[in-house]
């Protein structure tokens, strides 16, 4: 189980949004690299980056702020927003970034998911943001009418790294994951889970290490990191004890 702290990107700062909505963002930090070696710091193993400008752009608008991070940080960073292309894809890569996460663009070009995977295995990931069980793109802008296990299995054979699920109406709000949907999703594909979107304590990380949730890589935690909801060393105290048990 991978607790991955997330730095949200906009204007080059770090934000949290509340449900994905950019007119809604929190300023936790003007230095994202700062912040990532702080995470580092903290004992956490892999960093989870989003370019929300980049999202809504369909092309990077943060690339000097993850340039910082990458020189900060030796752990890896994975990183969505704007990644519509394989030029972009093999960019991000060759600079480092250790698994680049494809939204937007699995929807409208699941072609392209595919060739990308099979050109660089183990490096992507697709993000799969729902809303009401219904997938959005476009930076959540707009929300599809193509439910979620609908859309992950189209990339069961496709050498996917993981798919990120997040709840976005949990987003920011510190309601808690949606474990249910999460397992329901694991349970449908053979491709790793992510869990994204609500993680507001410590009792959702006991949540996560009980055994039904060992099917799942991960889960991401943004906002009550930054407001101090979530103690790291006792988040990471206790995957790293569930993990003993288990061996």
């Amino acid at each position: 189980m991978i607790l991955f702290p997330a730095i949200d990107l906009k204007n080059g700062e770090c934000v949290r949004l509340l449900h994905g909505d950019m007119d809604k963002a929190t300023v936790f930090n003007t230095n994202p690299a700062a912040q990532a070696q702080a995470f580092e710091r903290q004992g956490f193993t892999y960093l989870h980056v989003v370019d929300l400008d980049g999202a809504f752009a369909g092309k990077p608008a943060n690339a000097e702020a993850v340039d910082a991070i990458l020189a900060r940080v030796t752990m890896p960073v994975q990183l969505g927003g704007g990644i519509r292309d394989l030029r972009t894809v093999e960019a991000w890569l060759g600079k480092g970034i250790a698994r680049v996460i494809i939204g937007t663009a699995a929807v409208r070009n699941p072609d392209f998911v595919r060739d990308a995977a099979r050109r660089f295995p183990g490096r992507v990931a697709v993000g799969i943001d729902a809303r009401d069980g219904k997938v959005a793109v476009e930076g959540w802008a707009e929300t599809t009418e193509m439910k979620v296990a609908d859309l992950a299995v189209k990339f069961e054979d496709a050498g996917v790294a993981a798919i990120i699920y997040t709840d976005i109406n949990r987003d920011g709000a510190l309601k808690g994951l949606n474990i249910e949907a999460t397992l329901a999703l694991a349970d449908a594909i053979s491709i790793p889970v992510i869990a994204s979107g609500g993680l507001a304590s410590l009792a959702d990380v006991e949540r996560l290490v009980q055994p039904d949730c060992a099917k799942l890589e991960g889960a991401i935690t943004g906002r009550a990191l930054y407001d101090g909801r979530l103690d790291p060393q006792a988040a990471l105290a206790l995957v790293r004890n569930a993990e003993k048990s288990l061996a």
